[in-house]
């Protein structure tokens, strides 16, 4: 019988010893987990402050005029981006930056990429050696624009998004090379600032600008008139809202720290050289930006080569986020899959001395409480019902133990809010606050435990399928503040 016997009662007593235990660890890992969001949002502040203080006496504007500043080639890898590729390059060309060439690549695109950019730019085809040999699929056209000297576009067989990059990489002729996704737009002054990095720090071999979302926002021949949160879009100001937490209360950080792991792949600047010794861009990895990163360091500290990696708050790229959850969904599959794809790839720099801080504290660091977060979240939910099921727990204890978690999650969410607010304050109305506000207090009921399972669910999943581009239905920047989202 299932209700009696000592079978049930040795069973019982195991299922609560096992269940306390694992309670006491999640107990652990949270307060561990938290202390540290708390100790990079410290460490962020005091970054903020010190550049708050720094930029009157920083002439980004000369950095972005002068003859004597660091040329810079931008790559544009694109696939079947006819919405927002023509917006894209003339933001781009509207940068406040002289010494510059924007080259776009076209990964075989089956939409009217070709076609659009041909159409707005009057390109010609002309004659363009490569001046590096990394292994891309057979270019087959290059082209220039007689309407501006600054725009190039590679057409080349389809091979993914590492495969484009590698392949702009090849045609660059400057010594800075700049990534910047394809459905992106610039702040006019962001590109300076980055320069401005590599100009004042000799040691510097790459550095990346804060991610923003531009739904909600009005965009005008490919520059932003108005920034505003989107109307009743939850899915669009959450990821405002995560994007945020994630720089400002991640990277910025990491990077003051000395221990930043990630340049995002839609804002990114690197010494050419150093991307062509370190081989490019992988394209047998899904997220190759992250990969790129740990790969760069792992070739300068193996040739003891100086490596400053950094990411600045104030130089901004814009992006359309994903409005429906399927697109969302397959989104941050991609993403975290690829976090344990690089964490696995790069496991031998784990606790290795000659990778330092890297390989002692920041690569940890991602293993316990990114990669396997969401799996300890999923399991310790499941864990917390069965004790209540049960009777090994308390109710009461565990209520507040979640609010605990929630308050203290959401005056990380507020505490980076008001950090935007201080030092930049793009959102200059109430009412984008307000909603900020709101969804940073919304997002803890449903929304993170629902990531937490997509996210588990991708570790298991790390060797399944890969896509060549992370694909994303468009609506296109100049529309994308009219799109409302249905209920999921």
């Amino acid at each position: 019988m299932m209700g009696t016997g000592v079978f049930d009662n040795n069973g019982l007593e195991w299922l609560q010893t096992l269940v306390i235990a694992y309670n006491k660890f999640l107990m652990y890992y949270l307060g561990v987990m938290l202390f540290l969001a708390g100790l990079l949002v410290i460490v962020g502040w005091i970054s903020v402050n010190h550049y708050v203080r720094m930029r009157p006496l920083r002439d980004y504007r000369h950095v972005g005029t002068s003859e004597l500043s660091m040329p810079v080639s931008i790559l544009v890898p694109g696939f079947n981006e006819e919405l927002n590729i023509v917006e894209s390059v003339r933001s781009l060309l509207a940068t406040q930056f002289s010494q510059m060439e924007v080259i776009v690549i076209n990964d075989g695109s089956t939409d009217k990429t070709l076609q659009v950019l041909q159409d707005a730019f009057k390109l010609v085809a002309v004659e363009r050696a490569p001046r590096s040999g990394l292994a891309t699929m057979p270019v087959r056209h290059v082209y220039a624009s007689p309407v501006d000297p600054r725009i190039v576009v590679v057409d080349k067989e389809n091979g993914g998004k590492a495969d484009a990059l590698n392949a702009g990489i090849n045609y660059a002729q400057y010594p800075l090379v700049s990534a910047i996704d394809a459905d992106t737009m610039l702040d006019p002054g962001a590109l300076a600032r980055l320069v401005w990095e590599f100009q004042s720090h000799s040691d510097t071999v790459a550095t990346g600008g804060i991610v923003r979302i531009a739904n909600g926002s009005t965009v005008k021949d490919g520059r932003l008139v108005s920034i505003a949160t989107p109307h009743r879009q939850f899915l669009a100001n959450v990821q405002i809202v995560e994007y945020l937490r994630a720089f400002l209360g991640g990277r910025l950080g990491w990077s003051r720290m000395g221990m930043l792991l990630i340049i995002s792949g839609a804002f990114g600047l690197f010494r050419r050289d150093v991307l062509v010794n370190a081989g490019g861009y992988n394209g047998d990895t899904i997220t190759e930006d992250a990969e790129l990163v740990l790969r760069i360091r792992k070739y300068q500290a193996d040739h003891k080569l100086p490596c400053r990696i950094t990411f600045f708050p104030d130089p901004i790229c814009w992006t359309e986020a994903p409005t429906t959850v399927k697109s969302l969904v397959r989104q941050r599959d991609r993403w975290h899959r690829g976090l344990g794809e690089t964490l696995i790839r790069h496991r031998s720099m784990l606790f290795r001395k000659k990778f330092g801080r890297i390989g002692w504290v920041a690569l940890p660091y991602f293993w316990a409480f990114e990669f396997l977060e969401p799996l300890i979240t999923v399991t310790g939910m499941i864990v917390t019902t069965l004790a209540l099921m049960f009777g090994f727990g308390s109710m009461p204890v565990y209520l507040l133990m979640l609010t605990f978690a929630f308050a203290y999650g959401f005056f990380i969410s507020m505490a980076i809010i008001l950090l935007e607010e201080r030092a930049f304050r793009r959102y200059p109305n109430w009412r984008d606050l307000r909603r900020m506000t709101v969804t940073a207090f919304l997002e803890n009921f449903g929304f993170r435990q629902w990531q937490a399972f997509v996210r588990m669910r991708a570790i298991f999943r790390i060797r399944s399928e890969r896509k060549q581009w992370g694909e994303q239905k468009r609506v296109g920047f100049t529309r994308a503040q009219h799109v409302e989202e249905l209920p999921a």
